[in-house]
Protein backbone atom coordinates (compact mmCIF):
# COMPACT_ATOMS: atom_id res chain seq x y z
CA UNK A 1 0.00 0.00 0.00
CA UNK A 2 3.05 2.36 0.73
CA UNK A 3 4.49 1.38 -2.44
CA UNK A 4 1.19 2.03 -3.86
CA UNK A 5 1.30 5.41 -2.64
CA UNK A 6 4.53 6.73 -3.26
CA UNK A 7 4.33 5.49 -7.23
CA UNK A 8 1.49 7.70 -7.41
CA UNK A 9 3.22 10.67 -5.49
CA UNK A 10 6.07 10.14 -8.27
CA UNK A 11 4.28 10.08 -11.23
CA UNK A 12 2.38 13.12 -9.90
CA UNK A 13 5.66 15.04 -9.27
CA UNK A 14 6.62 14.09 -13.65
CA UNK A 15 3.13 15.22 -14.64
CA UNK A 16 2.52 18.29 -12.83
CA UNK A 17 5.95 20.02 -14.50
CA UNK A 18 4.07 19.09 -17.87
CA UNK A 19 2.32 21.93 -19.88
CA UNK A 20 -1.17 21.49 -20.14
CA UNK A 21 -1.40 20.71 -23.92
CA UNK A 22 0.88 17.25 -23.14
CA UNK A 23 -1.74 16.64 -20.20
CA UNK A 24 -4.60 16.93 -22.54
CA UNK A 25 -3.05 14.30 -24.66
CA UNK A 26 -2.41 12.11 -21.71
CA UNK A 27 -5.98 12.04 -21.00
CA UNK A 28 -6.51 9.12 -23.55
CA UNK A 29 -3.70 7.20 -22.08
CA UNK A 30 -5.76 5.26 -19.13
CA UNK A 31 -8.56 5.57 -17.12
CA UNK A 32 -6.56 6.63 -14.34
CA UNK A 33 -4.28 8.71 -15.39
CA UNK A 34 -7.37 10.77 -16.95
CA UNK A 35 -9.12 10.93 -13.62
CA UNK A 36 -5.65 11.91 -12.32
CA UNK A 37 -5.34 14.52 -14.76
CA UNK A 38 -8.83 15.52 -14.33
CA UNK A 39 -9.33 15.34 -10.75
CA UNK A 40 -9.82 19.21 -8.75
CA UNK A 41 -6.58 17.97 -6.51
CA UNK A 42 -4.02 18.01 -9.53
CA UNK A 43 -5.38 20.64 -11.43
CA UNK A 44 -4.75 23.03 -8.60
CA UNK A 45 -1.25 21.70 -7.63
CA UNK A 46 -0.27 22.16 -11.82
CA UNK A 47 -2.08 25.53 -11.47
CA UNK A 48 0.24 26.31 -7.90
CA UNK A 49 3.65 25.10 -9.41
CA UNK A 50 3.13 27.43 -12.78
CA UNK A 51 1.91 30.78 -10.58
CA UNK A 52 4.46 30.28 -7.76
CA UNK A 53 7.17 29.13 -10.24
CA UNK A 54 6.42 31.09 -12.66
CA UNK A 55 6.43 27.98 -14.99
CA UNK A 56 4.56 27.39 -18.11
CA UNK A 57 4.34 31.53 -18.21
CA UNK A 58 3.86 33.13 -21.46
CA UNK A 59 3.64 36.78 -22.23
CA UNK A 60 0.15 37.34 -24.11
CA UNK A 61 0.30 40.05 -26.99
CA UNK A 62 -2.01 41.79 -29.59
CA UNK A 63 0.93 41.92 -32.51
CA UNK A 64 0.93 42.01 -35.77
CA UNK A 65 1.74 38.83 -37.69
CA UNK A 66 3.72 40.94 -40.45
CA UNK A 67 5.06 44.43 -39.17
CA UNK A 68 6.35 45.65 -42.69
CA UNK A 69 2.78 45.57 -43.90
CA UNK A 70 1.06 46.86 -40.64
CA UNK A 71 -0.74 50.06 -41.86
CA UNK A 72 -1.03 52.01 -44.71
CA UNK A 73 -2.32 55.28 -44.29
CA UNK A 74 -3.03 56.07 -47.58
CA UNK A 75 -5.56 53.38 -48.53
CA UNK A 76 -8.76 53.70 -47.12
CA UNK A 77 -9.65 50.32 -47.65
CA UNK A 78 -6.66 48.86 -46.11
CA UNK A 79 -7.76 46.61 -43.34
CA UNK A 80 -4.77 46.36 -40.50
CA UNK A 81 -3.66 42.54 -39.25
CA UNK A 82 -3.97 42.11 -36.46
CA UNK A 83 -2.99 39.26 -34.33
CA UNK A 84 -3.35 37.95 -30.49
CA UNK A 85 -0.28 35.12 -29.41
CA UNK A 86 1.62 33.24 -26.86
CA UNK A 87 4.87 34.27 -26.29
CA UNK A 88 7.82 32.78 -24.31
CA UNK A 89 8.73 34.82 -20.83
CA UNK A 90 12.37 33.60 -21.94
CA UNK A 91 13.17 33.69 -25.09
CA UNK A 92 10.05 35.96 -26.06
CA UNK A 93 9.75 33.70 -29.49
CA UNK A 94 6.58 32.90 -30.58
CA UNK A 95 4.89 29.83 -29.05
CA UNK A 96 1.40 29.81 -30.64
CA UNK A 97 -1.16 32.35 -32.42
CA UNK A 98 -4.62 32.17 -30.88
CA UNK A 99 -7.63 32.09 -32.43
CA UNK A 100 -11.27 33.06 -31.93
CA UNK A 101 -12.38 30.13 -30.03
CA UNK A 102 -15.86 30.18 -31.92
CA UNK A 103 -14.11 29.90 -35.01
CA UNK A 104 -15.66 34.44 -35.96
CA UNK A 105 -12.82 36.20 -38.29
CA UNK A 106 -14.44 38.97 -36.28
CA UNK A 107 -11.36 40.56 -33.84
CA UNK A 108 -11.73 40.22 -30.18
CA UNK A 109 -10.28 41.64 -26.87
CA UNK A 110 -8.99 40.40 -23.93
CA UNK A 111 -10.13 41.77 -20.60
CA UNK A 112 -8.78 40.11 -18.23
CA UNK A 113 -6.04 36.84 -17.51
CA UNK A 114 -5.63 34.91 -14.44
CA UNK A 115 -4.90 31.34 -13.49
CA UNK A 116 -4.88 30.10 -17.32
CA UNK A 117 -8.47 31.81 -18.23
CA UNK A 118 -9.11 34.44 -19.84
CA UNK A 119 -12.15 36.88 -20.87
CA UNK A 120 -12.53 37.85 -24.18
CA UNK A 121 -15.77 39.75 -26.04
CA UNK A 122 -15.93 42.61 -28.89
CA UNK A 123 -13.30 45.10 -29.51
CA UNK A 124 -15.86 47.55 -28.23
CA UNK A 125 -18.07 46.60 -25.77
CA UNK A 126 -21.70 47.21 -25.70
CA UNK A 127 -24.60 46.04 -22.97
CA UNK A 128 -24.86 43.15 -24.89
CA UNK A 129 -21.88 42.17 -26.37
CA UNK A 130 -21.26 38.64 -25.67
CA UNK A 131 -18.99 37.31 -22.98
CA UNK A 132 -16.22 34.55 -23.20
CA UNK A 133 -14.38 32.87 -20.41
CA UNK A 134 -11.85 30.74 -22.28
CA UNK A 135 -8.77 28.57 -22.12
CA UNK A 136 -6.52 28.29 -25.17
CA UNK A 137 -4.17 25.66 -23.55
CA UNK A 138 -7.11 23.12 -22.81
CA UNK A 139 -9.35 24.56 -25.73
CA UNK A 140 -12.18 24.71 -23.72
CA UNK A 141 -14.86 27.62 -23.85
CA UNK A 142 -17.43 28.96 -21.31
CA UNK A 143 -20.12 31.51 -22.66
CA UNK A 144 -21.93 33.81 -20.37
CA UNK A 145 -25.87 33.68 -19.99
CA UNK A 146 -27.15 36.94 -21.40
CA UNK A 147 -27.99 39.15 -18.72
CA UNK A 148 -32.21 39.35 -18.34
CA UNK A 149 -31.55 42.29 -15.76
CA UNK A 150 -30.74 45.45 -17.82
CA UNK A 151 -33.63 46.53 -20.02
CA UNK A 152 -32.26 49.80 -20.97
CA UNK A 153 -28.80 50.56 -23.37
CA UNK A 154 -25.96 51.63 -21.32
CA UNK A 155 -23.19 54.27 -23.35
CA UNK A 156 -20.01 53.04 -21.27
CA UNK A 157 -19.46 49.21 -20.37
CA UNK A 158 -16.35 48.52 -18.40
CA UNK A 159 -15.52 44.17 -18.18
CA UNK A 160 -12.96 42.91 -16.08
CA UNK A 161 -12.50 39.42 -14.89
CA UNK A 162 -10.64 37.64 -12.56
CA UNK A 163 -9.68 34.97 -9.66
CA UNK A 164 -11.01 35.51 -5.80
CA UNK A 165 -9.59 34.19 -3.81
CA UNK A 166 -11.99 34.23 -0.99
CA UNK A 167 -14.88 32.77 -2.68
CA UNK A 168 -12.59 30.70 -4.44
CA UNK A 169 -14.39 31.41 -7.93
CA UNK A 170 -14.17 33.22 -10.66
CA UNK A 171 -15.75 36.62 -11.31
CA UNK A 172 -16.19 39.03 -14.01
CA UNK A 173 -17.72 42.50 -13.60
CA UNK A 174 -19.59 44.60 -15.62
CA UNK A 175 -19.42 48.80 -14.29
CA UNK A 176 -22.55 49.88 -16.80
CA UNK A 177 -23.08 54.10 -17.02
CA UNK A 178 -26.05 55.73 -19.33
CA UNK A 179 -25.48 59.33 -20.57
CA UNK A 180 -27.32 60.34 -17.88
CA UNK A 181 -25.24 59.24 -15.20
CA UNK A 182 -27.18 56.07 -13.89
CA UNK A 183 -24.96 53.35 -12.59
CA UNK A 184 -25.24 49.78 -12.91
CA UNK A 185 -23.10 46.79 -11.65
CA UNK A 186 -23.14 42.97 -12.27
CA UNK A 187 -20.92 40.44 -10.92
CA UNK A 188 -20.88 36.77 -13.35
CA UNK A 189 -19.72 33.81 -11.21
CA UNK A 190 -18.28 31.16 -13.03
CA UNK A 191 -19.40 28.71 -10.71
CA UNK A 192 -23.04 29.57 -10.68
CA UNK A 193 -22.72 30.41 -14.47
CA UNK A 194 -25.20 33.48 -13.59
CA UNK A 195 -25.07 37.06 -13.77
CA UNK A 196 -26.04 39.32 -10.17
CA UNK A 197 -27.55 42.76 -10.32
CA UNK A 198 -25.80 44.79 -7.56
CA UNK A 199 -28.55 46.73 -6.33
CA UNK A 200 -26.96 48.98 -3.23
CA UNK A 201 -25.09 51.82 -5.43
CA UNK A 202 -23.17 54.07 -3.07
CA UNK A 203 -24.30 57.91 -2.69
CA UNK A 204 -20.86 58.90 -3.92
CA UNK A 205 -21.38 57.01 -7.38
CA UNK A 206 -24.27 59.03 -8.01
CA UNK A 207 -23.16 62.32 -9.60
CA UNK A 208 -21.19 62.51 -12.60
CA UNK A 209 -18.05 61.19 -13.02
CA UNK A 210 -15.58 59.79 -16.00
CA UNK A 211 -14.30 56.17 -16.19
CA UNK A 212 -10.69 55.76 -17.24
CA UNK A 213 -8.28 52.61 -16.86
CA UNK A 214 -8.70 49.71 -14.38
CA UNK A 215 -7.25 45.99 -12.72
CA UNK A 216 -8.93 43.32 -11.32
CA UNK A 217 -6.71 41.74 -8.19
CA UNK A 218 -7.99 39.02 -6.10
CA UNK A 219 -11.47 39.56 -6.77
CA UNK A 220 -11.50 42.82 -6.62
CA UNK A 221 -12.56 45.67 -9.58
CA UNK A 222 -10.51 48.99 -9.50
CA UNK A 223 -11.23 51.98 -11.78
CA UNK A 224 -9.53 55.26 -11.85
CA UNK A 225 -12.24 57.80 -12.46
CA UNK A 226 -12.48 61.88 -12.49
CA UNK A 227 -14.69 63.60 -10.40
CA UNK A 228 -14.39 67.50 -11.43
CA UNK A 229 -10.74 68.67 -10.57
CA UNK A 230 -9.89 65.27 -8.42
CA UNK A 231 -8.82 61.64 -9.26
CA UNK A 232 -9.96 58.85 -7.66
CA UNK A 233 -9.43 54.97 -7.34
CA UNK A 234 -12.98 53.51 -6.61
CA UNK A 235 -13.21 49.82 -5.84
CA UNK A 236 -15.75 47.08 -6.02
CA UNK A 237 -15.24 43.72 -4.18
CA UNK A 238 -17.16 40.90 -6.65
CA UNK A 239 -17.25 38.79 -3.07
CA UNK A 240 -18.71 41.07 -0.53
CA UNK A 241 -20.54 43.77 -3.03
CA UNK A 242 -18.84 46.32 -1.53
CA UNK A 243 -17.45 50.09 -2.75
CA UNK A 244 -14.63 51.77 -1.69
CA UNK A 245 -13.52 55.01 -2.62
CA UNK A 246 -9.37 55.65 -2.25
CA UNK A 247 -8.61 59.96 -3.26
CA UNK A 248 -5.65 59.48 -5.49
CA UNK A 249 -2.03 61.50 -4.28
CA UNK A 250 -2.36 65.07 -5.03
CA UNK A 251 0.86 65.04 -7.13
CA UNK A 252 -1.51 62.91 -9.47
CA UNK A 253 -2.80 66.13 -11.35
CA UNK A 254 -3.61 64.81 -14.90
CA UNK A 255 -4.56 61.66 -16.63
CA UNK A 256 -1.62 61.94 -19.30
CA UNK A 257 0.20 58.69 -18.45
CA UNK A 258 -1.76 57.41 -15.73
CA UNK A 259 -2.06 53.50 -15.33
CA UNK A 260 -3.44 51.44 -12.14
CA UNK A 261 -1.85 48.12 -11.92
CA UNK A 262 -0.93 45.27 -9.72
CA UNK A 263 2.96 45.76 -8.17
CA UNK A 264 3.75 42.56 -5.74
CA UNK A 265 0.47 41.91 -4.97
CA UNK A 266 -0.46 45.59 -4.32
CA UNK A 267 -2.93 48.28 -6.39
CA UNK A 268 -0.23 50.77 -7.74
CA UNK A 269 -0.42 53.33 -9.21
CA UNK A 270 1.83 54.54 -12.34
CA UNK A 271 2.19 58.13 -13.48
CA UNK A 272 4.82 60.68 -15.13
CA UNK A 273 7.41 59.93 -17.67
CA UNK A 274 8.69 63.41 -17.09
CA UNK A 275 12.50 64.53 -16.53
CA UNK A 276 14.22 64.13 -13.20
CA UNK A 277 17.82 65.18 -12.06
CA UNK A 278 19.95 63.04 -13.60
CA UNK A 279 20.77 64.28 -17.26
CA UNK A 280 19.11 62.40 -20.31
CA UNK A 281 16.76 60.19 -17.99
CA UNK A 282 12.96 60.12 -16.98
CA UNK A 283 10.78 59.21 -13.92
CA UNK A 284 7.91 57.24 -13.19
CA UNK A 285 6.60 57.51 -10.25
CA UNK A 286 4.92 54.51 -8.57
CA UNK A 287 2.65 54.62 -5.24
CA UNK A 288 0.87 51.43 -3.58
CA UNK A 289 -1.86 51.27 -1.50
CA UNK A 290 -1.29 50.00 1.56
CA UNK A 291 -3.71 49.86 4.64
CA UNK A 292 -6.34 51.67 2.61
CA UNK A 293 -3.36 54.65 2.33
CA UNK A 294 -1.01 55.85 -0.93
CA UNK A 295 2.66 55.02 -0.12
CA UNK A 296 5.31 56.17 -2.76
CA UNK A 297 8.16 53.69 -3.80
CA UNK A 298 11.22 55.34 -5.19
CA UNK A 299 10.86 56.22 -9.05
CA UNK A 300 11.76 54.22 -11.82
CA UNK A 301 14.29 55.75 -13.56
CA UNK A 302 15.56 54.80 -17.20
CA UNK A 303 16.91 56.56 -20.69
CA UNK A 304 13.83 57.58 -23.26
CA UNK A 305 16.27 57.07 -26.04
CA UNK A 306 14.03 60.29 -27.99
CA UNK A 307 11.15 57.66 -27.86
CA UNK A 308 7.88 57.55 -26.40
CA UNK A 309 7.58 55.20 -23.82
CA UNK A 310 4.33 53.87 -21.51
CA UNK A 311 3.10 51.52 -19.24
CA UNK A 312 0.81 48.95 -20.32
CA UNK A 313 1.07 46.42 -17.27
CA UNK A 314 3.31 44.48 -14.75
CA UNK A 315 3.57 40.84 -15.37
CA UNK A 316 3.42 38.16 -12.51
CA UNK A 317 7.33 38.27 -11.71
CA UNK A 318 6.80 42.20 -11.16
CA UNK A 319 8.31 43.18 -14.35
CA UNK A 320 7.03 46.96 -15.88
CA UNK A 321 5.86 46.08 -19.28
CA UNK A 322 6.66 49.01 -21.15
CA UNK A 323 5.93 50.06 -24.95
CA UNK A 324 8.51 51.86 -26.49
CA UNK A 325 6.84 53.70 -29.73
CA UNK A 326 10.06 54.19 -32.06
CA UNK A 327 9.10 57.63 -34.42
CA UNK A 328 12.16 56.96 -36.77
CA UNK A 329 11.20 53.41 -37.63
CA UNK A 330 7.86 53.32 -36.88
CA UNK A 331 5.86 50.74 -35.13
CA UNK A 332 5.80 50.12 -31.06
CA UNK A 333 8.44 47.96 -29.52
CA UNK A 334 7.55 45.52 -26.24
CA UNK A 335 10.20 46.24 -23.37
CA UNK A 336 10.26 44.81 -19.82
CA UNK A 337 11.47 47.07 -17.19
CA UNK A 338 12.91 45.34 -13.91
CA UNK A 339 12.11 48.13 -11.36
CA UNK A 340 14.70 46.61 -8.73
CA UNK A 341 17.95 47.08 -11.04
CA UNK A 342 16.35 49.79 -13.20
CA UNK A 343 17.47 47.67 -16.43
CA UNK A 344 14.87 47.89 -19.27
CA UNK A 345 15.06 44.44 -21.81
CA UNK A 346 14.32 44.49 -25.69
CA UNK A 347 11.72 41.22 -26.48
CA UNK A 348 11.49 42.36 -29.97
CA UNK A 349 7.79 41.82 -29.76
CA UNK A 350 6.35 44.30 -32.22
CA UNK A 351 3.04 45.45 -30.54
CA UNK A 352 -0.08 46.41 -32.47
CA UNK A 353 -1.86 49.67 -32.09
CA UNK A 354 -5.94 49.49 -31.47
CA UNK A 355 -7.31 52.61 -32.30
CA UNK A 356 -10.94 54.21 -31.48
CA UNK A 357 -10.99 57.89 -32.53
CA UNK A 358 -8.52 59.23 -31.18
CA UNK A 359 -7.85 57.07 -28.52
CA UNK A 360 -5.31 53.94 -29.20
CA UNK A 361 -4.52 51.01 -26.75
CA UNK A 362 -2.11 48.53 -26.69
CA UNK A 363 -2.12 44.87 -24.65
CA UNK A 364 0.20 42.82 -23.36
CA UNK A 365 -0.24 40.53 -19.89
CA UNK A 366 1.29 37.61 -18.35
CA UNK A 367 -0.71 34.50 -19.19
CA UNK A 368 -0.13 31.33 -17.21
CA UNK A 369 -1.09 28.07 -18.22
CA UNK A 370 -3.71 25.87 -15.88
CA UNK A 371 -5.92 23.05 -16.80
CA UNK A 372 -8.87 25.10 -15.30
CA UNK A 373 -12.00 24.21 -17.32
CA UNK A 374 -10.56 20.84 -18.48
CA UNK A 375 -14.02 19.45 -16.86
CA UNK A 376 -15.98 22.37 -17.80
Amino acid sequence: MTFALRKKEILIDILVRLPAKSLVRFLCTCKSWSDLIGSSSFVGTHLHRNVTGHAQAYLLCLHHPNFECQRDDDDPYFKEELQWSLFSNVTFEESSKLSHPLGSTEHYVIYGSSNGLVCISDEIMNFDSPIHIWNPSVKKLRTTPISTSINIKFSHVALQFGFHSGVNDYRAVRMLRTNQNALAVEIYSLRTDSWTMIEAIPPWLKCTWQHHQGTFFNGVAYHIIEKGPTFSVISFDSGSEEFEEFIAPDAICSLWRLCIHVYKEQICLLFGYYSCEEEGMENIDLWVLQEKRWKQLCPFIYDPLDDFYQIIGISTDNKLIMARKDFSKGGVELQLGNYESKQVLETGIKLAIMRYGESEFLFAMTYVESLALLNN
